[in-house]
């Protein structure tokens, strides 16, 4: 098992709770800012979501060893 895949698993988990809970740290949080312009905050709050669950796939497929770590 990869520890890089699991390290993957647990940030694209925060994510979608950051998303999901409407934490306001995590949506007023100077580098979220930019997604919240672009699409309002509902639509930052989905972004983040959905880029937290291909976060959470891709670290699924590394922890199997379905994708190979490049070094």
């Amino acid at each position: 098992m990869n520890p890089f895949g699991l390290i993957f698993v647990a940030v694209g988990i925060f994510s979608i709770c950051g998303a999901v809970f409407d934490w306001d740290w995590f949506i007023n949080s100077r580098k979220a800012q930019f997604f919240v312009a672009m699409f309002g905050r509902n639509g930052a709050r989905i972004f983040y979501g959905i880029l937290g669950a291909a976060i959470v796939i891709l670290g699924t497929l590394l922890m199997f060893g379905v994708i190979k770590n490049v070094r």
